[in-house]
């Protein structure tokens, strides 16, 4: 590992060469780079996750962590570990401070391995336009986790304002043991599904997309059924129009299958670790047009697979609009004491 303490993105260009070089047979062969934004409280959790990604996905891993945008002077410290306790990945951790931290892409940019694809994950809530993150507008992919925003219905309606191909979400690979479970349900059977109800809190994303995988599916309109004294997605009930019903409840990390004239049946339902979610969407790199529709539908807007996959970066200066909406608090405090 090499610490560099108050240094330039160049310094850590040539200190990564360096480790890269001594480290030999262990930095070969990078499947993509992968940039990680997150605050610093989550760091140590953002790389536990990445360590298991990077055991399927040889990567190098770029961790970018903004603080104190307003502090007068820019600082950049760096710790570059390759084929250490982040596994068998490149790993460069950077903590960026002061007005470097909204440039951080001219740290970043030199970093990145040449002829890979990019992929973005923000671990921590979702910016409201990706654009506005030239992070987000450089990456092939890029991944959101609505769960970390205060409202996660509302970051996922965001989502699905906002997408672009390529966009996706962790709360969509929270589903893949569901979808697997519900969609295997069908191998015996081609009844048409004519109601759907899913039973979780009012404020899942994980049930929001799964009520849009099924209305995208099925062609109908599921109902929500709130459940707030569970923690997370409880139960998917289906009815066809021959009658059947088919029911999947949760139990800890076991569900009960249950359907008409069948005994029921215990199936695993594990909820995974962060680390295997992300390794789930770095296995494909292109756009996910089942997750679009699902988003759609959940958002009730149509067509996002047809909007242009490239973004255009859009400025925004978070520390210029703080202080001018403090401005405007001030300035109507005075007015409510006039």
């Amino acid at each position: 590992m090499i610490g560099l303490w108050d240094t330039t993105g160049n310094e850590v260009v040539k200190a990564l060469a360096a480790e890269r070089r001594s480290a030999g047979g262990v930095a070969s062969g990078m499947a993509l780079t992968l940039i990680v934004v997150v605050d610093e409280r989550r760091v140590r959790e953002a790389e536990a996750a990445a360590t298991i990604a990077a055991a399927a996905h040889p990567c190098r891993l770029l961790v970018v962590v903004r603080s104190d945008i307003e502090r007068d002077r820019s600082r950049l410290d760096a710790e570059i570990v390759v084929g250490g306790r982040l596994g068998p990945c490149e790993a460069v951790v950077m903590r960026m401070y002061g007005r470097l931290a909204l440039h951080a892409e001219s740290v970043v940019m030199p970093l990145l391995v040449p002829d890979v694809p990019v992929v973005t994950w923000w671990h921590g809530e979702p910016p409201a336009e990706i654009a506005t993150d030239f992070l987000g507008v450089v990456a092939d992919r890029r991944i959101t986790d609505s769960a970390r925003a205060a409202d996660p219905i509302e970051a996922l309606r965001h989502r699905a304002e906002d997408y672009a191909p390529g966009d996706t979400d962790l709360a969509w690979s929270r589903i893949t043991p569901w979808r697997t479970l519900v969609a295997g349900a069908f191998d015996t059977t081609a009844a048409k599904v004519t109601e759907a109800t899913v039973v979780a809190p009012r404020k899942d994303p994980t049930a929001a997309l799964m009520c849009g995988w099924l209305g995208s599916r099925l062609g109908i309109t599921p109902r929500w059924e709130p459940a707030d004294d569970q923690p997370r997605m409880r139960e998917v009930q289906l009815r066809c129009a021959n009658g059947d019903e088919l029911a999947l409840t949760r139990d800890d990390s076991m569900a009960t299958f249950r359907r008409t004239g069948q005994t029921d049946r215990a199936l695993p339902l594990v909820r995974r670790p962060l680390g295997d979610e992300l390794a789930e969407e770095l296995r494909r790199l292109d756009a996910d047009q089942v997750y679009a529709e699902a988003l759609g539908a959940t958002a009730g807007l149509t067509g996002l697979d047809d909007r242009p996959a490239q973004r255009v970066h859009v400025w925004k200066d978070p520390a210029t609009a703080r202080r001018a909406e403090a401005g405007v608090t001030a300035h109507a405090g005075r007015d409510t004491q006039g």
